[in-house]
């Protein structure tokens, strides 16, 4: 591994010694893994010592990937990133899809978790909003775009995918999955994981070929709609109770600042 500012011994010791919570958010968890064929993924959270919050020091994230940075990751091999409490909330409160994971992941995902973390994932609803349709929007579209104007494979990192089914069947996953995910969202305010079936077999099998183009497309642009409607339709509030949020970090970062521990 090749280090970055963003991995370097001492942002190690802060994600070490502060992390809330930690869990798996690729593939696997979503459970339209491919076998032989996907990195793991994994997202942390942590906590700042006072003088990262209080003083001029500066923590954001640490990030470790098995293989160094310009690298593509492969089976077997892991990418982990440890947000700071302070960033994670300010991305889940804009509803941004991946960061929000940890809150749904089941109990075997879970490779870390403190009394703190566990708190957080009990009060998820203090961050859930109909802000959220939009970001899924955002991300369902970027992937639709990427697999819509890359046909030929040029600037994409899989090209092999292209060769062998005419378009990146990966992109084409991730862009169901995230109508699937944003629209259980609004709906319910929670997002199953696993993901539930038929839907799960339905990606898994477009993923390896098993539908065109055209039907992903198609299915897309039926749950793009359903979005658009549950951005104002949706029994979600109109935005994060920012006032609950705020006093949540603050009674968080002062409680494990007077000696909370992980569990055993």
């Amino acid at each position: 591994m090749s280090w970055t500012k963003h991995s370097t011994p001492e942002f190690r010791a802060i994600a070490d010694e502060l992390t809330i919570l930690r869990c798996q958010v690729g593939s696997g968890v979503h459970g339209t893994n491919i076998a032989g064929t996907d990195d793991r993924d994994e997202m942390g959270i942590c906590l700042e010592p006072p003088e990262y919050v209080m003083g001029l020091n500066r923590f954001d994230q640490y990030v470790y990937r098995t293989q160094p940075e310009g690298v593509r990751s492969g089976p077997g091999d892991l990418d982990l990133i440890i947000y700071s409490l302070r960033k994670w909330m300010r991305l889940a409160v804009t509803g941004n899809p991946t960061v929000l994971l940890p809150l749904f992941v089941p109990p075997e995902e879970i490779v870390t978790m403190t009394r703190i973390g566990e708190d957080l994932r009990a009060n998820a609803d203090m961050v859930l909003s109909r802000q959220a349709g939009h970001r899924f929007l955002g991300y369902l579209r970027a992937q639709r775009d990427h697999m819509v104007e890359r046909p030929n494979g040029t600037r994409t990192n899989r090209p092999e995918l292209i060769a062998l089914y005419g378009f990146d069947v990966k992109y084409a996953g991730h862009m169901v999955r995230l109508g699937l995910q944003g629209v259980e969202l609004l709906e319910t305010g929670g997002v199953t994981l696993p993901m539930p079936e038929p839907w799960r077999t339905w990606i898994v099998e477009l993923r390896q070929g098993g539908h065109t183009k055209d039907e992903a497309l198609a299915v897309a642009a039926e749950l793009e709609s359903r979005l658009e409607r549950l951005i104002t339709t949706s029994p979600l509030p109109e935005h994060p109770d920012m006032t609950r949020v705020n006093a949540w970090l603050v009674k968080a970062h002062t409680e494990r600042w007077a000696g909370e521990r992980p569990h055993p």
